[in-house]
């Protein structure tokens, strides 16, 4: 059964999340208890749709048609989609209209928005077992701090620092284990070469951010009692904030956006020389800067105190059951096989070229040899996974959305100006807050 507290706050919000993605306003529905035959054994034949934006899935679905499907008489089609929040409105609109899907893949960020507008069921009883699949952290993304399970975990982003391990070598530099080495790094480089960075703040992916924030222990959205609490501007938010802002300001580092051509250069001709990002950087490098191919090398997150060991997460999606299915216990088996056999699995990594969030399959034969971009780095996957494990809990809400916009204007007028980014970390919180509050959800203080 799902959570009580969490049913009460998603039927408070039914109504009014879909209208901040530009969905029609939602009605209150019935949540996934209600549903017929919830639990209960299959009679097969079942036909199952999947919305997937994921490449390959159809082909990674086959082989569950031709398997287990097959015997248990079920067929799962994959529809492709979107993603981000076009998905997410298109899920809400088809709720609407009682016509979604049986199953849709969703970022971690959109299951509060979903869950509040009653789309997702809960299929804690028909996933048994598959909990210690996955990391802690990543697990947690998926239940919502609840008794509930709202998805199983597909792919995961952990987060990682990138470097030219040949251009630190030449400057003299060593891989920074804390934030604070990070620093005296900038500055050093700075002095050494005054036209090269160490890196750049960018506010054009606030999944970048949302990821530092996540590691040094950050909590933006929880509950209290019936209400939402949020906390984007959060100790160790600020903590976050404030030490990117003090590097911008000094000239420690750059402060242009990321995936643009003069970044890609930068990269590319050695100006920046480092970037924190995650475990799918290897594909953006790729692009980005090829004619360092080889000269790159992957190390774990610097963090806040010596002796830590966390990291946080940069994308990464799940795969859920709507309310709308009728047949919500084979289409949480598939779910449940999808993202924890290992033909599956390995099949995902293969078609789809995504990492998947199973601690299991982070070390398979899908594995074993490091992205071509570093091959000079052979136990990149396997230091990858013992990353992923350590991968902090995050804390998403019902309009990350706001949240992420917001943060992408303010944050961009504080880099490019150098000016406050504890500023701008307020104005994030306070359009936060007052979007759920004309939403209609209650807003603890």
């Amino acid at each position: 059964m799902p959570n009580t507290k969490l049913r009460r706050l998603r039927r408070w919000g039914a109504t009014s999340v879909a209208v901040a993605l530009g969905a029609t306003a939602l009605a209150a529905c019935g949540s996934s208890d209600d549903s017929e035959g919830e639990g209960k054994a299959e009679s097969g034949p079942v036909s199952l749709t999947y919305w997937s934006w994921t490449p390959g899935m159809d082909k990674v679905a086959d082989l569950w048609n031709e398997g287990p499907g097959r015997k248990d008489r079920v067929t799962v089609t994959v529809k492709k989609q979107a993603s981000g929040d076009t998905l997410v409105t298109k899920i809400l609109t088809a709720h609407k209209a009682r016509k979604g899907p049986d199953l849709v893949q969703a970022e971690y960020q959109a299951l509060p928005t979903l869950v509040s507008n009653d789309a997702l069921a809960d299929i804690a009883g028909e996933v048994d077992g598959v909990k210690d699949k996955f990391a802690e952290g990543v697990w947690q993304g998926t239940t919502l701090g609840s008794d509930a399970v709202y998805a199983i975990p597909q792919d995961s982003g952990p987060m990682m620092f990138y470097y030219r391990a040949d251009l630190f070598k030449k400057y003299g530099l060593e891989v920074p284990t804390t934030w604070e080495q990070f620093a005296d790094t900038a500055r050093a480089l700075k002095k050494k070469s005054p036209g090269t960075d160490l890196t750049t703040f960018s506010a054009n992916d606030s999944g970048l951010f949302a990821g530092l924030a996540q590691q040094a222990g950050a909590k933006w959205w929880t509950t209290e009692g019936q209400k939402w609490k949020v906390a984007i501007d959060d100790a160790p938010t600020r903590r976050v904030a404030d030490f990117w802002g003090g590097l911008v300001k000094e000239g420690a580092i750059d402060n242009q956006p990321m995936y643009t051509p003069a970044w890609n250069k930068a990269l590319n001709t050695g100006k920046q020389i480092a970037w924190v990002s995650a475990v799918w950087a290897p594909g953006t490098l790729t692009t980005a800067a090829p004619d360092t191919k080889g000269k790159w090398a992957m190390a774990p997150l610097p963090q806040w105190s010596g002796g830590e060991n966390v990291t946080g997460s940069w994308g990464g999606s799940s795969t859920a059951v709507t309310t709308d299915s009728r047949h919500k216990a084979a289409a949480a088996k598939f779910a449940s096989w999808l993202n924890t056999d290992p033909e599956a699995l390995t099949a995902l990594a293969k078609e789809g070229g995504i990492y998947p969030a199973a601690t299991t399959a982070q070390t398979s034969d899908a594995f074993t040899e490091p992205p071509a971009y570093f091959a000079n780095q052979p136990d990149f996957y396997t230091r990858a996974a013992d990353i992923a494990k350590t991968t902090a809990p995050s804390a998403w809400g019902p309009n990350v959305n706001v949240a992420y916009t917001t943060f992408k204007d303010a944050f961009a007028s504080a880099a490019k100006n150098k000016s406050d980014f504890g500023a701008a970390l307020r104005t994030m919180q306070d359009d936060t807050v007052a979007d759920l509050e004309k939403q209609g959800f209650e807003v603890a203080e």
